[in-house]
């Protein structure tokens, strides 16, 4: 080409980064060795749609190519624009020297009147003439850098993605951008957080979701020899991009969707908002609550659970890291009378001990459940926990418990197995104290149940006028004929 050709084409690849990919960059090819860039139109999308957008998250299927491009997109940066930094953080230094050598690998094989001067190169830093340069590291770093575009590479995946992007973001909020890519890794991480707030439009965030079925090479033949080989929640994760139920959570993807599907936003509120109630008490039905408390500092969450033990249908629920365990036992006491002296579980562990006390000696609430050994509440401890545990996951996942409450599911959402220690708890960063208390309601209503003289057994809304009502607990019959004498002075009119 002559000089004017050369300055033609320079042009072009400046005003569309999808041009100069096409028609200048070279990718590795496990196979094929070194091969043209063509990109795909779902990659066309991404880069038209990443130029457009200052802050873009991109939801990846696995083998999409999107690192490969975000590394020709970086360069093309660097190239055409002058004085650019841009940041490229990875899962880890691996990663982050892999994509580096991606990035050097296109700038060597470009034609010389295409490639700035370099200024610098190492295994992680990329400067060229133009002033501008590509720094790729793991997460950590970067606090306090000036940084023009920001690429997050399997984002879902970064340990301490939280406190890189609140070091970070102050650097890309006078002017900077951001490209976050991920695929899914269930929903306890800044990943799903940011996804989740901007398809709520939330946040200043564009979302670009890709689908498998746009990738030329994946064919019905190619599903058909794949997806036999792949287990449900991998193939959900790594090619349909699903969110929920993947990850490492406690409980099974299905329940986990119908609970979510199922949850209800028709609640009204007391306590300042601390407590949402779906349903007021039925004046023929037995409830029991089931309470964890904190201090009451900003901390851990002080929480209590009400369900109907007819139906196993949560009415209430309280929610609070600022009321002191002196005001929380008031509420217990309040709300425990008006649902018809529900049974009142606490865990009694630590800080329980302390809200026993205040219900049993100075408030004499009169219907404080007692575990085998007589004492109050349930002590909860490493050979039972899982017990209860177990109970939880049995009970919404044959739908004896119906939760009305988003937000216990979302804590459901984040309460994993965790692959180190194989514990099962909330993922880091995140709460259960909802989880805890729901799990301690379903272990003591399968307690009640069991140590009732009468039979309790689920209603229907047609036999509901005939419901009975469930005797307290410790309540003992010797006789056969006094229970059929208790029966039938029930059923007096």
């Amino acid at each position: 080409m002559n000089r004017a050709e050369i300055l033609s084409e320079i042009e072009k690849c400046g005003d569309d980064p999808s041009y100069f990919i096409n028609t200048y960059v070279n990718v590795v090819h496990p196979v094929k060795g070194i091969v043209p860039f063509h990109l795909f139109p779902f990659q066309e999308r991404i880069v038209s749609e990443m130029s457009d957008n200052r802050f873009s998250l991109v939801k990846k299927f696995r083998q999409a190519g999107i690192t490969t491009l975000a590394a020709a997109y970086s360069l093309w940066n660097i190239i055409f624009k002058d004085h650019q930094n841009v940041m490229v953080v990875s899962i880890g230094d691996r990663e982050s020297r892999a994509f580096l050598e991606r990035v050097v690998g296109m700038y060597d094989d470009l034609p010389a009147w295409l490639r700035p001067q370099e200024t610098e190169r190492n295994k992680h830093t990329l400067k060229l003439s133009t002033g501008s340069r590509i720094k790729s590291q793991p997460a950590g770093a970067g606090r306090g850098e000036s940084v023009s575009l920001l690429i997050v590479d399997e984002a879902a995946f970064v340990e301490k993605m939280k406190e890189f992007w609140m070091a970070i973001y102050p650097t890309i909020s006078t002017g900077g951008a951001a490209c976050i890519i991920s695929t899914v890794n269930g929903m306890s991480n800044l990943y799903y957080e940011l996804y989740d707030a901007a398809s709520k439009k939330e946040n200043g965030f564009h979302i670009i979701d890709i689908k498998w079925q746009e990738h030329p090479w994946y064919t019905s033949e190619w599903y058909d020899e794949v997806r036999p080989n792949m287990s449900d929640k991998a193939w959900l994760q790594e090619y349909e991009c699903e969110f929920l139920g993947t990850g490492d959570t406690f409980i099974d993807r299905n329940t986990l969707q119908k609970l979510n599907d199922n949850t209800s936003p028709d609640f009204f509120t007391k306590y300042t908002h601390r407590m949402r109630i779906w349903e007021e008490p039925h004046p023929y039905h037995t409830y029991m609550i089931a309470a964890d408390v904190s201090y009451g500092r900003e901390q851990d969450n002080s929480a209590f659970h009400v369900i109907n033990m007819y139906n196993g249908v949560q009415v209430a629920e309280f929610y609070s890291n600022v009321t002191p365990i002196k005001i929380f036992g008031q509420i217990l006491h309040e709300i425990g009378t008006w649902y018809n002296t529900a049974y009142v579980s606490v865990e009694r562990n630590a800080l329980g001990m302390a809200l026993v006390e205040e219900l049993w000696e100075e408030l004499e609430y009169e219907n404080l459940h007692m575990d085998e050994k007589g004492e109050f509440g349930v002590m909860v401890t490493t050979k039972n926990r899982d017990i209860l545990l177990s109970k939880m996951e049995d009970s919404l996942r044959t739908g004896k418990i119906k939760v009305n409450s988003e937000r216990t599911v979302r804590e459901l959402l984040t309460f994993i197995i965790n692959e180190d220690n194989g514990k099962v708890m909330a993922d880091k960063g995140y709460t259960d104290d909802l989880v805890m208390s729901l799990a301690q309601a379903c272990f003591v209503i399968d307690e009640i149940i069991a140590g009732s003289p009468i039979e309790i057994s689920r209603i229907t809304p047609e036999k509901e006028k005939k419901a009975l009502p469930v005797p307290l607990v410790g309540t003992r019959y010797s006789t056969d004929s006094e229970i059929k004498n208790y029966v039938k002075w029930l059923m007096k009119d």
